[in-house]
């Protein structure tokens, strides 16, 4: 997330949010490229003959963040989380799409990308399961988790969407990390 982009989303979302279809359509354009870029890294990981491709999940993510209604987002931060987990929403859908038509489910490889898991390939809807288990014992380290997997966020930028601390976040991080490999190794 580039530093300049925080107060310019913030504006725009703010004038978007009063019926500005001009600062909504800016905020969509500002975000878009790295939303994308994010969105690459986390497709990269499925098996093979996969069906979604980044600009599809990108583009659901924005079509449920700004279809016909104005985006309930506080500022850039909100914005941001709240991609990140339409993303989460999505990737979950599909994966459990294509296990009820028995094809298989989204694989990822979790190891490469955060390293959550060493299993060589994760199961999106098994990760999304335990992320929903660790929820409940510590709702924090499950937003970490969120914005750095499903968001494709650094530590910084997730401190900053959070409102937490550089430290907090990296203590969540390993905390999620270590409870999430032993569930899913359980599992």
């Amino acid at each position: 997330m580039p530093e300049e982009l925080p107060g310019d989303i913030t504006m725009l979302l703010q004038q978007a949010n009063g019926g500005d279809q001009s600062a909504r359509d800016q905020a969509i354009s500002l975000v878009y490229r790295e939303r994308h870029r994010l969105a690459s890294r986390v497709i990269r990981g499925e098996s093979e003959g996969h069906t979604l491709q980044a600009t599809a999940l990108v583009s659901e993510a924005y079509l449920r963040l700004f279809g016909g209604q104005a985006v309930k987002a506080n500022d850039s931060h909100h914005f941001f989380a709240l991609a990140a987990q339409q993303m989460r929403r999505i990737l979950v859908d599909h994966a459990r799409a294509k296990h009820a038509n028995k094809r298989g489910g989204i694989k990822i490889s979790l190891d490469e990308i955060y390293q959550i898991s060493s299993e060589p390939d994760g199961d999106l809807v098994q990760v999304d399961e335990a992320l929903t288990e660790l929820q409940e014992l510590d709702p924090e380290a499950a937003r970490v988790v969120e914005l750095r997997f499903f968001g494709g966020y650094t530590d910084q930028e997730t401190a900053n969407i959070i409102g937490i601390n550089i430290a907090k976040v990296r203590r969540d991080w390993e905390f999620a990390r270590a409870w999430l490999h032993h569930h899913l190794e359980q599992v």
